[in-house]
């Protein structure tokens, strides 16, 4: 394997170790960064481990040093997803004081991207939908699905209603749908008309 990075306990000095595993996690960042990226414009199954190393600048033989699998890195594309949607999800609160303000803003975030989702389609949906082919993505996509699930029933906890997970499903079901909606049709006015109209439609459930 040519220009691998060796374990920091075979670099001599501490300094020389710490610099060499930096430039590993650089590395294996780049590669989780690059994997994302490319299975969601292509998808996880038609993406190959050559696919992801040519993304990321980094030889194909140095990809195994980090992941031994296409699974291991399917897993931390997963995670990283996953970490990128708790940042959003306490964003929205850190900005919003009350749960009808943190609803609608999750929608509205959605319409911010509308152009990059009326192309590919929304990030964790889109993988949710590829994962669920895999023999042990299911469960996988179900955790990456329960996090806002979850949040949003939180939000309509708050809110007083005792039909939170209903509503949450709801409102979950809204935000893919029209996600799914805006990229077959190629139509991203169609995610600031939903958002408006869920927004409108939140009012009338929190009342």
């Amino acid at each position: 394997m040519t220009d691998s990075v060796e374990p920091a306990s075979v670099q001599g000095s501490v300094g020389q170790g710490s610099v060499v595993q930096g430039r590993g996690q650089d590395k294996r960042k780049r590669l989780i960064d690059a994997a994302c990226q490319v299975f969601y414009a292509h998808g996880v199954e038609r993406t190959t481990l050559a696919d992801i190393a040519a993304a990321a600048g980094i030889p194909l033989g140095n990809v195994y040093y980090y992941f031994k699998t296409k699974n291991d890195l399917i897993q931390a594309v997963v995670e990283a997803h996953l970490s990128e949607a708790r940042a959003m999800l306490a964003a929205v609160e850190a900005a919003h004081d009350g749960p009808l303000g943190r609803l609608k803003a999750l929608f509205g975030a959605l319409a911010d991207q509308s152009e990059l989702i009326a192309t590919y389609g929304c990030p964790q949906g889109s993988l949710c939908t590829e994962l669920d082919k895999l023999p042990d993505g299911p469960g996988r996509a179900a955790e990456l699905m329960r996090l806002p699930l979850d949040w949003a029933e939180r939000q309509f906890s708050a809110l007083g209603r005792a039909d939170a997970r209903d509503l949450a499903v709801e409102v979950i079901a809204r935000y893919q749908g029209s996600a799914v909606l805006a990229s077959t049709l190629r139509d991203p006015d169609l995610l600031a008309r939903e958002s408006a109209r869920v927004a409108a439609w939140l009012d009338t459930v929190s009342a």
